[in-house]
């Protein structure tokens, strides 16, 4: 039997725009003629894979069915939850669907987050098939590169020659402990669960019961046209609103890790997505877009809908004019050199790998203090992204 993959797609991506009413969905970013969703649907093509499940929401049915269409998809299910109701119901409502027999494995992605190497992916899920029982449920855990707080953590300890029993889980802890954590070889919690449908079901009996009903009804009660099951809008309402973690790996008590170290990210804050670009930034560098000033130059490497990404090279004793924008903030990610920063009243030194959100509307500066070139890979976030939208308190080449 193949494993079903079952796509949630329902997340709204609002940590990314903060000051915007408009945001866009992670997963649908255009990134560069890629987006997160694409990258997923190619990831579930694998041989191990059977047809795909996408759960998501009426405001997001046309983009998947979009992406299906690019991706070349022509086989798939899709669940549309007529409301809001966290990942718990999301992941219990797919498993019900009826076409899906009690033994079948599930492995659930989410469609916002990037995975390289998935060979090894793929054979850690094969290898654990066997594994999958009833009530387990195996969760995916990706070796830190560094202590952070943007995740959650689990630990375990082993329990038979190729099983690992989670302890502990860890939500989101702050960097210090996120430092303990790591050296106890705890693992970042990447979110994606691996189990049998009836291993769902069974969880879901003992500690969601009213969840578990009022979803059974709005499978049942659902309207299906076009391969697309639309879930009654009445019963699913009346679901807990909860994640899966909280709703069930919290209470469930046979919880398995699959510890992977490879690439991974959910690109969930704009650090992430600048270290994404600096990674590949040989394929966005067009010298067409390489633009001089008096402190160095600068290269847009990338405009996307409301954002744009550039590379800012600060020559020695080089800097910038104090300025503000009214239309944009920014996130700086520094690369080389060291960055002397104004923010309003304050100064702040920054260095390789260390990031700063400058906020709309707020005074700052950079300048290279270092004896090397200064290298800082910039989001611009906002309405209008133009070199217009500064206004100069201070310039020291005059261009006031």
């Amino acid at each position: 039997m193949k494993i079903r993959p079952v796509i949630l797609c329902g997340g709204a991506g609002t940590r990314l725009w903060p000051n915007s009413k408009n945001n866009q969905a992670k997963q649908f970013i255009d990134f560069g003629n890629w987006t997160l969703l694409g990258k997923t649907l190619e990831r579930i093509k694998a041989s191990i894979y059977d047809i795909p499940i996408i759960s998501t929401n009426k405001k997001y049915l046309k983009q998947v069915k979009q992406h299906l269409r690019k991706y070349k998809v022509s086989k798939y299910k899709i669940v549309v939850e007529p409301a809001k109701r966290n990942t718990a119901p999301a992941i219990l409502s797919t498993a019900l669907i009826k076409d899906i027999p009690d033994n079948q494995p599930l492995m659930f992605f989410t469609a916002d987050h990037l995975i390289e190497k998935m060979s090894i992916f793929n054979r850690a899920i094969n290898k654990n098939k066997s594994n999958l029982n009833e009530e387990n449920i195996f969760v995916f855990g990706i070796k830190p590169k560094s202590p952070t707080s943007d995740y959650g953590y689990f630990l375990t300890k082993k329990i038979k020659a190729n099983i690992n029993k989670v302890t502990r889980f860890i939500e989101k802890p702050k960097e210090t402990k996120a430092k303990q954590i790591i050296k106890n070889k705890g693992y970042w919690n990447s979110g994606m669960f691996y189990l049998r449908k009836d291993s769902i079901i069974n969880n879901f009996k003992k500690h969601q019961p009213k969840t578990y009903r009022n979803c059974v009804n709005a499978v049942n009660k659902a309207k299906y046209k076009a391969n697309t099951y639309y879930l009654n809008k009445a019963s699913f309402i009346k679901a807990t609103a909860k994640s899966f973690d909280y709703a069930i790996l919290e209470k469930a008590k046979q919880i398995n890790a699959i510890k992977l170290d490879i690439p991974w990210s959910d690109l969930g804050n704009w650090k992430d997505i600048l270290k994404m670009y600096k990674k590949n930034k040989n394929k966005y560098y067009k010298k067409k877009n390489v633009y001089y000033r008096p402190w160095g130059r600068f290269t847009n490497l990338f405009k996307g809908k409301q954002f744009l990404i550039k590379e800012l090279y600060i020559k020695k004793k080089g800097i910038l004019s104090l300025q503000k924008h009214h239309y944009r903030s920014e996130y700086w990610l520094v690369t080389q050199g060291n960055a002397k920063i104004t923010l309003n009243k304050n100064t702040i030194i920054k260095s390789a790998n260390e990031h700063i959100f400058i906020p709309l509307g707020s005074i700052h500066r950079v300048q290279n203090t270092g004896k090397k070139p200064l290298k800082i890979i910039e989001a611009q976030v906002g309405s209008i992204l133009k070199e217009t939208d500064i206004v100069r308190y201070q310039d020291l080449y005059g261009r006031m």
